[in-house]
């Protein structure tokens, strides 16, 4: 009756344990294709992948422009802000370039070489452009981002998917896969040992 019984809640754990394992691997599976939808494409889109050093050459404010209208963008979305234009000297070729902060400052705004994210408090906003305006002139050199198929004359000061963010993106589904893979391997390994001790 006892070995009965130690057998029925063996089984259960067994099941118990191929469910998480199964879970884990099906969870992992989603992250994937989440990841594969959603970053993977702005990582293959990206034109700036090749790094050099750039040097400012001017960096000006200029008066309050709006936000354009993307599209599905709506109304509420639009709002004024001081126009960042920071012009460098890319080292590659020499040529002088204006710098975006990321690829998706260039699509929000082309004219404007940083775009703030909606703020309610405008003196913040002007503080944050200021402070980015002078940081540009006291460090004159940095690395940056450009094209190296030239067809985009522009360069980026970092890229929003960088290889390691891709790479760290991933991570945490593959340990999730690897793990529930594994917990499935140790269940039938042990059921296996379990039939062969029964049959002998």
């Amino acid at each position: 009756m006892l070995r009965k019984k130690l057998v029925t809640a063996q089984k259960r754990g067994e099941t118990r344990a191929l469910c998480l394992g199964l879970g884990m691997v099906a969870c992992s599976m989603m992250m994937y294709f989440f990841i594969g939808i959603t970053i993977v494409p702005f990582y293959t889109k990206s034109v700036w992948t090749t790094e050099t050093t750039c040097r400012v050459l001017k960096a000006n404010i200029k008066d309050k422009v709006l936000c354009p209208k993307s599209e599905g963008s709506e109304d509420e979305d639009i709002f004024p802000y001081p126009c960042l234009q920071v012009w460098v000297n890319l080292t590659a070729s020499g040529q002088e370039v204006m710098l975006y902060q990321t690829e998706d400052t260039l699509g929000r705004n082309p004219k404007c070489s940083y775009v703030p994210d909606k703020s309610e408090n405008s003196k913040e906003v002007k503080a944050r452009i200021e402070t980015i305006a002078s940081n540009f002139k006291k460090y004159q050199t940095f690395p940056c981002y450009y094209d190296p198929g030239r067809t985009q004359t522009n360069v980026i000061l970092s890229r929003l998917y960088p290889p390691k963010g891709l790479l760290f993106a991933f991570l945490w589904p593959t340990l999730m896969f690897s793990g529930g893979c594994l917990i499935i391997v140790l269940v039938k390994i042990s059921q296996y040992f379990s039939v062969l001790s029964a049959w002998q």
